[in-house]
């Protein structure tokens, strides 16, 4: 009597147990979700913010360049051409992360998407990189023609500075964008490795 009545009590402790886990298991779960939803969200809003900018850049390079400082209307059209290639590549990444159901969906089909998202992010660089070298250039190009006989002016060192300081915040958003993508993949790969 007494070792049926201390294996039903071990029976009802493993019982409690298996539930505590079960319930552990869950709140890690939801936990892990609303992390991955929280970095998406930061990579969504930084896209947003950069499509902004992209547009945000067509009028006021053209007040920038041409009414103020006699550029070309040809390199104007690169500039605005550059910016919307600028813009509908991030918007055609930024669905893949801007999905508000994603994070209940199916983790196997938001990985996929995640590691879509960032090979294309960073296939980007190989658009990217050349795209601003010869606007960059063209720049310096451009600068010169205005003033030939002073070709280091203030309009070429402003070139400069902006150029590093455009590449220097660039790099670091890329690697930043890149560090959040792989850790929404590493979180559902624990994910899913425990399940």
């Amino acid at each position: 009597m007494n070792e049926n009545f201390e294996l039903e009590n071990m029976r009802e402790q493993m019982n409690t147990l298996k539930k505590k886990l079960e319930k552990q298991e869950i709140v890690n779960d939801g936990l892990m979700r609303r992390s991955m939803k929280n970095t998406a969200g930061n990579i969504s809003r930084r896209y947003y913010l950069i499509m902004a900018l992209c547009l945000l850049m067509i009028p006021y390079s053209y007040w920038a360049f041409v009414m103020l400082n006699g550029f070309s209307i040809p390199f104007w059209i690169f500039t605005c051409v550059t910016m919307l290639v600028c813009f509908g590549g991030t918007f055609y990444n930024s669905r893949k992360v801007s999905d508000s159901n994603m994070m209940t969906n199916n983790l196997v089909d938001v990985r996929r998407r995640m590691a879509r998202a960032k090979k294309f992010d960073a296939n980007w660089l190989f658009l990217g990189i050349p795209l601003a070298i010869v606007f960059l250039g063209w720049f310096m190009y451009e600068s010169y023609l205005l003033h030939p006989d002073a070709f280091f002016n203030g309009l070429f060192w402003a070139g400069c500075i902006g150029g590093i300081i455009g590449a220097v915040w660039g790099f670091s958003l890329h690697f930043k964008t890149q560090r959040q993508y792989q850790e929404i993949i590493d979180q559902i790969e624990d994910i899913t490795a425990e399940q």
